[in-house]
């Protein structure tokens, strides 16, 4: 499982009243009597799952990419930007970078939808063609779109298979222009941003995640003082210098830890002081402890608590009749 993928999921709840499921959902879809969280390989920095819950399902917390859901059954519930949002089946869920946010189902039926996050240099190569190198903005974060679902139910559909480099790449020249005809692609002028330097900034990052980076080692990089730098970093990677650093060592550890490597040796390995220092960023990225996020891991390319396989046609079914119902 990659580092996104379960981002603020509280618990491995039992539940025991499957009548009550089997009453509130669409079709054959929810006939489950626990949580699951199913998680496709990462692909090129691309991360799917598909999740079920009831009540209460992530705590507050921040993804380092741009989380595009689809509703399929249920209703999502969340704050974000100090507002209560919620998103009804066939509504399209847009969670910027470094946006605080929780989770959860707001009636008793439950929840079912299916998420995929895209990195946010990723989003900004596919609009380059485009005239423009800003991130896309979104100022509501549920809307529907007809075209945008039927763009995510192609890549969301099939969660067993890769979607491959030919279907990845369309899909991300297609959803980013799509999320810039829905929003905008913010304000300001990124004509003086020195694109080559905050992105040998990054590759930077990437590589020497596991030492300690000074700022003035950015600085050096890209012939910037500390300030512009930040703040450019921040409009062309939509994060801190600082928080994707974080980023990076918190993935490599989350690796280890699926591996089967000990939570010292992920934490020394990855860049960390001690496994106390890799707890206290993993819970607060994350919304769980290393230790909980191995046991709800303990599969090698899905996790499925109880409701056993999917089944694609149907899926595909609910997720039409959604678009017509919308």
């Amino acid at each position: 499982m990659s580092a996104n993928s379960t981002r603020g999921v509280r618990s491995e709840r039992v539940r025991t009243d499957p009548a009550s499921d089997t009453n509130t959902c669409l079709e054959r879809l929810c006939t489950a009597t626990r949580d699951s969280i199913r998680v496709a390989p990462e692909e090129g920095g691309i991360e799917r799952i598909e999740a079920r819950f009831k009540g209460k399902g992530f705590d507050p917390h921040r993804h380092d990419t741009y989380a595009i859901g689809l509703t399929l059954n249920g209703v999502q519930t969340f704050r974000y930007r100090g507002a209560s949002h919620a998103s009804l089946p066939g509504q399209i869920i847009v969670i910027h970078p470094d946006e605080l946010h929780d989770g959860g189902a707001g009636t008793e039926g439950g929840l079912h939808y299916r998420m995929i996050y895209v990195q946010p240099e990723d989003m900004r190569e596919a609009l380059e063609g485009t005239g423009t190198r800003r991130l896309p903005h979104l100022a509501d974060p549920v809307f529907t779109d007809p075209h945008l679902q039927a763009i995510l139910q192609d890549c969301l559909e099939d969660m067993e298979s890769e979607i491959g480099d030919l279907k990845r790449s369309s899909f991300l020249a297609e959803i980013a222009t799509g999320l810039c005809r829905v929003g905008d692609t913010g304000s300001g002028d990124t004509s003086s941003m020195d694109w080559a330097s905050l992105e040998e900034c990054a590759g930077f990052l990437k590589e020497c995640f596991r030492d300690p980076v000074r700022v003035s080692d950015l600085e050096n990089i890209a012939n910037l003082d500390r300030f512009t730098l930040s703040r450019q970093f921040k409009r062309a990677y939509g994060t801190s210098p600082h928080r994707y650093l974080l980023m990076r060592r918190l993935g490599h550890a989350k690796q280890m830890l699926a591996n089967g490597n000990p939570l010292a040796d992920a934490a020394i390995e990855s860049g960390f002081a001690d496994q106390s220092h890799m707890n206290r960023h993993f819970r607060r990225a994350f919304g769980m402890t290393p230790g909980a996020w191995r046991r709800l891991t303990a599969t090698d390319t899905a996790i499925d608590l109880g409701y056993g396989p999917i089944n694609e046609a149907d899926l595909a079914a609910e997720m039409a009749k959604s678009r017509e119902e919308a």
